[in-house]
């Protein structure tokens, strides 16, 4: 081995040429026919639920326990106000059934002054 003239000589031999191989670029391959229609596979997933609190608290620059409030109270809230409008629904049902009951019960059973006395009802609840 020769002694190294340089600092950056290569004690190593020339590389010999090798043969590897060449990439080669082929020409694309033309549009594909089908003889039916192919078959599509489409995945539809649920829309993710409604952020508009969210978006709206973000956007004033109010803090994330703020966003928090919003995302959790938002369905309580109309949670408790659906099951408030059942109740005064079932209510009023009760209230209707019972009244209607009371005057049909009074009007068979009562005669005359019976049916004079729903007969006043009557007028009443026109009046007012």
């Amino acid at each position: 081995m020769t002694p190294r003239r340089y600092q950056f000589d290569n004690p190593l031999p020339a590389p010999r040429e090798s043969h590897l191989p060449v990439y080669q670029p082929q020409p694309m391959p033309g549009p594909v026919t089908y003889d039916q229609q192919p078959i599509v596979v489409q995945h539809i997933h649920q829309a993710p639920p409604d952020r508009t609190v969210q978006r709206v608290a973000l956007g004033a620059g109010v803090g994330g326990g703020a966003v928090a409030a919003g995302v959790y109270f938002g369905p309580l809230l109309v949670a408790a106000l659906s099951s408030m409008a059942i109740s005064l629904a079932v209510v009023a049902f009760v209230v209707v059934a019972v009244g209607w009951g009371s005057v049909s019960l009074v009007r068979s059973l009562g005669g005359p002054d019976g049916k004079a006395a729903a007969q006043n009802v009557a007028k009443a609840r026109r009046r007012g």
